[in-house]
């Protein structure tokens, strides 16, 4: 049995058949590890979402910041940004409604043995144990009877910061964006959601989060996605998969086990011009 941890799919589905083909995955006994964003801008989400959900317990996924625009934009708690979104397949097909509940079902984070998985980082103040305590109060609001509020009052970047005493939606939003939107932040752990691209372009008196000198999660694994400008980057305590396959990359498998990593070039059908 193997596990394969798999970078930003975003609806490059077939990008990930192939990806998938060249790891030998057989959902008989192995295991997929996706770091969130199945969904958005390429263009079959549709497909790639009704894979995903084929694979049963052979597929583990936690929830980027494209998967819950999605149920945010199904619910009225967000509208269309523009013509990159691709999620329009979604809402037509007659499993729309199965697929959006399973998506709901999905966690926002996932702890086994010394892995953590989580789609964009976790704040310093946090271990792993208290990030998947946070993501709980996370994924019962949202697949609780009242998960319609909660996605209506998800959206925003306010507050920036964690505090133990926050409640109510205040407290939800930020481990939300923290988890699925997170790129720089302070040393106190404020974030800052502008700035995108290389880690040069962190803005002053922020660090990436995953180089914060006092980050509680240290003695862990994170496995991570979002940040397609990074790349791939795989240290001791970090794998962090988003090889920017909709934007002409590569998408990206790692084998937990041994560490071996497979990767396919975007299909030129997928592939999004680079923003710059």
């Amino acid at each position: 049995m193997a596990t394969y941890a798999i970078g930003d799919i975003q609806g490059c589905y077939d990008s990930l058949q192939r990806l998938l083909e060249k790891c030998a995955f057989d959902p008989a006994q192995d295991r997929l590890w996706l770091v969130g964003d199945l969904v958005n801008r390429g263009p079959k989400s549709l497909e790639t979402l009704r894979l995903i959900k084929s694979f049963g317990r052979s597929a583990l996924t936690v929830l980027g910041n494209h998967d819950l625009y999605l149920l945010m934009v199904a619910e009225g708690g967000a509208k269309f940004r523009g013509k990159d979104d691709t999620l329009q397949d979604i809402f037509d097909a007659p499993d729309c409604a199965e697929l959006l509940d399973w998506l709901r079902h999905q966690p926002l984070c996932h702890t086994e043995g010394e892995y953590c998985l989580v789609h964009a980082g976790l704040l310093p103040q946090w271990t792993a144990a208290r990030a998947r305590e946070l993501a709980r109060e996370v994924e019962t609001a949202l697949q609780g009877p009242d998960f319609r509020a909660f996605v209506q009052n998800l959206w925003g970047s306010e507050p920036a910061a964690w505090s133990d005493e926050l409640s109510g939606w205040p407290r939800l939003r930020v481990i939300v964006n923290a988890m699925t939107r997170m790129r720089f932040c302070t040393l106190d752990g404020t974030m800052e959601f502008k700035a995108k691209g290389k880690l040069s372009n962190a803005p002053r008196g922020h660090l990436p989060w995953f180089e914060l000198p006092n980050r509680q999660y240290a003695d862990s694994v994170l496995v991570t996605g979002h940040w397609s400008a990074l790349g791939l980057k795989i240290t001791p305590k970090l794998l962090a998969l988003d090889s920017g396959c909709l934007w002409g990359g590569h998408l990206t498998a790692v084998r937990l086990e041994d560490r071996q990593v497979f990767q396919v070039d975007c299909s030129p059908t997928e592939a999004l011009p680079l923003k710059r």
